[in-house]
C-alpha cells in the first residue's frame, strides 16, 4: 500500500536526526559544528538517492525501482506508481488506436488523413490500392504531390468541402472515384475516397434504357399519330391507301405491344425466384417446336439450319422462361446473320453438364461491343437491327433468365468468322429420360 508524505511526518524526521547531534554537540561543547557535519552528511545521503533515482529514470533496466530509504521510499514508491499508471494508460491508448485502424481498415472505403498543409499522417490498406499510396514511404508527403490532377489540386486549394469531388481515371484506367474531405479536429482533413464507377456505369445504363425506350416508342407512335390526323370523318382515303394505312398502324401497334410486353416479362424476371418449385422440362421438344418456328422465319433467309440435339437430355426448370432463353438465342442468328448462312444449334452433355450453344457464320460482333450485348436495348448496328424488327431486349431476357437458373450466357465472336452463344446448366439441374422411365416405372 502506497503512503503518502506528508509535511508533519517530514519535520518529525528532521527533529528526530538533529535531536541528537544537539544533545551531544552541547554536552561536548560544540554544538554548531556536530549540527553542520550532520547536516552535510544528510545532504550526501539526499545526493546519493538523488543519484539512485537520476540512474533508474535514465538507464531502466528493471520496472521496479531502487530500494529506497527514509522519506525516499515513498518518493520512490510514488514515482512506481504514476509509471505504472502512465503505462496503463499507454495500453488503453494504444488498444483504442488498434481499435479505430481496425476500424478504419473495415470501412469499404479509402480514408487518408491529412494535415491542413495535406501532408498524410495515416492511411488504410485500401487507400494504398485505389489511390497508388506506398506506405510508409508517402508518410508526410503531400497527397497534392502524389495525386497530380489540376481539378484535384483546385479543389483541394479552394478548401470548400461541401460537394464531392469526381475524378476519372484514378490509380487505374476507366475508373471514376469520388472524394469527400471533411475537416476535424483544428488542423487536420480526413479523406473519404470511393469506387463509384459501377454507379456511374448503372447511371449511364439508366439515361441510355430511358432514351432508347423513347425512340422505340416514338416512331410507331409517330406513323399512327400521322395516319390518324390523315384521317376524315368526312372525306375519308381511297380504300388502296386506307389498307396500306391500317396495315401499317396494325404493325406499329403490334411492334409497341410486343415492346410493352417484353419490358414487363424483362421485370417479372429480373428479381430472384424459388427453384424449390422446378419441375423437369422437355428441352428436346421445346426445341423441336422451336425449330419449326426458325424454319418458318427462315424462310426469306435461306440459312442452313442444323439441330443437334440429344433426345434424352432434360433439365429442371421453368419451361416458359428456358423457352424464351433458348428461342431469342436462335432467331437472334437467323435475323443476324446474312442469307445463306450456317447456323448450328447444339443441346448435348458435356462434363455432367448440360450445355446449349448456337454458332453462326456471320460478320462477327467487335470485342468492345461484347460485354454489352446484354444490356437492354444495346444494338451493334442499331440501324441495322431496326430493319430487322428487333428491340434489343431479347439478350438482357436471356442474361436474367439464364441467372435465374444459375447459368450464365457465355459470347465469342471474331469479325468476319462468326459468332457464338452458349450456357449451360450444372449436374443438379440434369434429369436423363433415362432416369424419368425408371421413376415412371417405379410408379
Amino acid at each position: 500500500m502506497y503512503r503518502v508524505v506528508n509535511k508533519q511526518a517530514l519535520a518529525k524526521r528532521l527533529f528526530m536526526y538533529f535531536l541528537p547531534l544537539l544533545l551531544v554537540g552541547v554536552l561536548v561543547g560544540a554544538p554548531f559544528l556536530l549540527l553542520f557535519l550532520g547536516s552535510f552528511a544528510l545532504l550526501i545521503w539526499h545526493y546519493h538517492q538523488l543519484y539512485r533515482l537520476s540512474d533508474w529514470l535514465l538507464n531502466q533496466r528493471s520496472f521496479n525501482p531502487p530500494e529506497g530509504e527514509g522519506a525516499w521510499e515513498q518518493v520512490f514508491e510514488g514515482i512506481y506508481h504514476l509509471q505504472h499508471r502512465n503505462r496503463k494508460k499507454r495500453n488503453e491508448l494504444a488498444d483504442l488506436i488498434r481499435r479505430f485502424r481496425d476500424g478504419a481498415e473495415a470501412v469499404p472505403d479509402a480514408v487518408v488523413v491529412l494535415q491542413k498543409d495535406l501532408s498524410i499522417i495515416w492511411c488504410n490498406q485500401l487507400a494504398l490500392k485505389v489511390l497508388g499510396l506506398q506506405w510508409p514511404t508517402d508518410h508526410g508527403q503531400r497527397l497534392d504531390n502524389l495525386i497530380r490532377d489540376p481539378k484535384f489540386a483546385k479543389y483541394m486549394n479552394k478548401a470548400c468541402f461541401d460537394e464531392p469531388l469526381e475524378l476519372d481515371g484514378g490509380h487505374s484506367y476507366d475508373q471514376t472515384l469520388e472524394f469527400r474531405v471533411m475537416p476535424y479536429a483544428s488542423s487536420q482533413l480526413m479523406m473519404v475516397v470511393r469506387d463509384v464507377t459501377r454507379l456511374k456505369q448503372l447511371e449511364q445504363m439508366r439515361k441510355d434504357f430511358v432514351a432508347n425506350v423513347s425512340h422505340e416508342l416514338r416512331t410507331p407512335l409517330t406513323v399512327v399519330t400521322g395516319y390518324l390526323e390523315m384521317l376524315d370523318s368526312d372525306s375519308l382515303p381511297p380504300p388502296a391507301m386506307w389498307q396500306k394505312a391500317q396495315t401499317t398502324m396494325l404493325e406499329q401497334c403490334k411492334r409497341m405491344d410486343s415492346l410493352v410486353n417484353q419490358l414487363l416479362s424483362l421485370s417479372r424476371i429480373e428479381g430472384a425466384r424459388r427453384q424449390d418449385n422446378d419441375k423437369p422440362v422437355n428441352v428436346p421438344q421445346l426445341l423441336t417446336y422451336i425449330q419449326t418456328e426458325a424454319q418458318s422465319l427462315n424462310q426469306d433467309k435461306g440459312h442452313e439450319l442444323i439441330f443437334n440435339v440429344d433426345a434424352s437430355l432434360d433439365i429442371k426448370g421453368a419451361e416458359d422462361e428456358l423457352r424464351s432463353a433458348f428461342s431469342n438465342l436462335v432467331f437472334n442468328a437467323i435475323h443476324y446473320t446474312k442469307p445463306g448462312g450456317k447456323i448450328v444449334v447444339d443441346w448435348q452433355l458435356k462434363n455432367n453438364q448440360a450445355a446449349f450453344s448456337v454458332t453462326d457464320n456471320g460478320d462477327g460482333i467487335a470485342a468492345e461491343h461484347i460485354n454489352r450485348l446484354t444490356e437492354r436495348f444495346y444494338r451493334v448496328d442499331k440501324a441495322r437491327s431496326r430493319t430487322t424488327g428487333g428491340s434489343g431486349l431479347g439478350l438482357a431476357i436471356t442474361k436474367h433468365v439464364l441467372t435465374r437458373h444459375d447459368s450464365r450466357l457465355d459470347i465469342s465472336s471474331k469479325l468476319g468468322q462468326g459468332s457464338t452463344f452458349a450456357f449451360a446448366f450444372g449436374s443438379e439441374k440434369v434429369v436423363r429420360l433415362t432416369d424419368n422411365i425408371k421413376k415412371t416405372a417405379k410408379s
